[in-house]
């Protein structure tokens, strides 16, 4: 494809379309019963499930075939890649640099032509961030390439890159930047050759955090309601403080028929503070976690 024939969507937070051929997109609505031209819809979301409507972010695909129908992937020998937890060696103190590393005599293709240069952190645990180079001169054949663990921020160096991916196409200068989310297949072609820079992959715990947040703090309400529920019906164990032991004693004793709400209301108070604490305490670190709920909160 020319350069001269790529068009761009400009725009942050927009809602973007495109499509390879005219009619495949579907009209109000993301997921019908039957996809245009026979299509199969994906969708991919990069927001927790707890974000209001207005604030999630997800990516709907319509292929031409189910994207788990692919053929078995084959372990990469890794070459100059490295992953966490980046301890073959200790981390030196002193500044540190380095000329810009050279241009493959062989054919070599982005995947090929990655190298490590510094990390922290550990994709295991989600946490963390890998720096790498790339130097390659060879487009990439036959082949794709994504990160699941994290999003990937190309910056070139050296030569055009024109990355193809699964929701369009797009060429990044000198001078430019580009960001593949998370789970996004491409491939990256070389229209001038030679071509060299810098691939920052970060992981995506600052993702999932208010998702992981989000099953906590239902979680953990959700059990201390389970144990005072089996304990006020006399299934928990009878060695052991609990609230709903002490709401079944104040039901046994007939508290409730007396007005003697000194006896059930403490326990009764006590269920409903912690488990309004939780859930605001997990709302309030959401918001933490996530700008963009609270930059809606603020714009309200």
């Amino acid at each position: 494809m020319p350069s001269s024939d790529l068009r761009y969507q400009s725009g942050f937070g927009n809602e973007f379309a495109t499509e390879a051929a005219a009619g495949a997109l579907p009209v109000g609505q993301n997921s019908p019963q039957q996809a245009p031209l026979g299509l199969y819809a994906e969708q991919l979301s990069g927001s927790p499930f707890t974000a209001p409507r207005a604030a999630n972010r997800r990516t709907w695909t319509y292929r031409i075939r189910p994207s788990v129908t692919h053929r078995p992937f084959i372990e990469h020998p890794g070459g100059l890649v490295r992953g966490g937890p980046f301890d073959e060696m200790p981390t030196p103190p002193n500044q540190m640099r380095w000329d810009p590393f050279p241009i493959p005599e062989t054919a070599t293709d982005f995947v090929d032509g990655l190298m490590t240069i510094a990390g922290s952190g550990d994709p295991s645990t989600q946490i963390g961030v890998a720096v790498h180079v790339y130097a390659a001169n060879a487009s990439m054949q036959g082949r794709y390439f994504y990160n699941a663990d994290g999003e990937i921020l190309l910056v070139p160096q050296q030569g055009r890159t024109r990355i193809a991916t699964e929701l369009g196409v797009i060429e990044v200068a000198p001078g430019e930047i580009c960001v593949i989310p998370r789970g996004i297949k491409f491939k990256v072609e070389l229209p001038d050759g030679a071509s060299r820079g810098y691939v920052v992959r970060r992981h995506i715990f600052p993702n999932v955090a208010p998702l992981i947040l989000a099953n906590v703090t239902l979680a953990v309400p959700i059990s201390i309601l389970t144990e005072t529920t089996l304990s006020f019906l006399g299934l928990g164990d009878p060695t052991h403080a609990s609230w709903g032991k002490t709401l079944e004693e104040a039901f046994n004793a007939g508290a409730i028929t007396r007005h003697a709400w000194w006896y059930y209301w403490p326990a009764g108070l006590g269920i409903v503070c912690v488990v309004l604490a939780f859930t605001l305490f997990g709302r309030a670190m959401e918001e933490i976690l996530d700008p963009r709920l609270r930059e809606r909160r603020l714009s309200q």
